[in-house]
């Protein structure tokens, strides 16, 4: 079987012109439609990549609310605790006030009872030296011979009749 150069010539053409022109096409369109999906692979990918940046922004608005929430609430701890030492040691201040005042009215009172005391023993014995001087007294200056008197509130002498005392 010998093979003519007219023969190569026909398979090269039919090859070519018919079935062979189908097989670079088929190669085409292979490597396009390659092209195509990776295309799509990319967009997906960019798609995803974009949706992860999305959820990344809004987790980290979401972190950054939180901490701004979190630096809020220390700021007020911060503001309470100091208001409750304030307030803590004013009241500190007025208890102190007030055991100073409590112990000088304690004070106060047991040096005002001990003199009132005083006052009456004093009363009491000027009371007897009063009745002890009676009988000294005249309600005459110019009497040589003392008589009883009484001594009116208002500071007046009057004479006691023998009978009466």
């Amino acid at each position: 079987m010998e093979i003519s150069l007219d023969a190569l010539i026909n398979i090269g053409t039919l090859l070519l012109g018919g079935g062979g022109g189908a097989f670079f096409t088929w190669r085409w369109q292979r490597a396009k439609a390659e092209a195509e999906a990776k295309e799509k692979v990319a967009e997906a990918q960019s798609a995803e990549v974009d949706m992860a940046q999305k959820v990344q922004d809004t987790y980290q608005e979401m972190l950054d609310y939180k901490q701004k929430e979190v630096d809020d609430n220390h700021r007020l701890i911060a503001e309470l605790r100091e208001d409750r030492d304030h307030y803590k040691q004013g009241y500190l201040e007025v208890r102190d006030q007030l055991d100073k005042l409590i112990r000088d009215f304690s004070k106060f009172r047991n040096e005002t009872e001990d003199e009132r005391a005083q006052m009456k023993r004093d009363i009491a014995r000027n009371g007897l030296q009063v009745k002890a001087m009676r009988p000294f007294l005249c309600g005459d200056i110019k009497c040589q011979k003392r008589q009883l008197v009484t001594v009116s509130p208002s500071g007046e002498a009057e004479n006691v009749k023998e009978g009466e005392s």
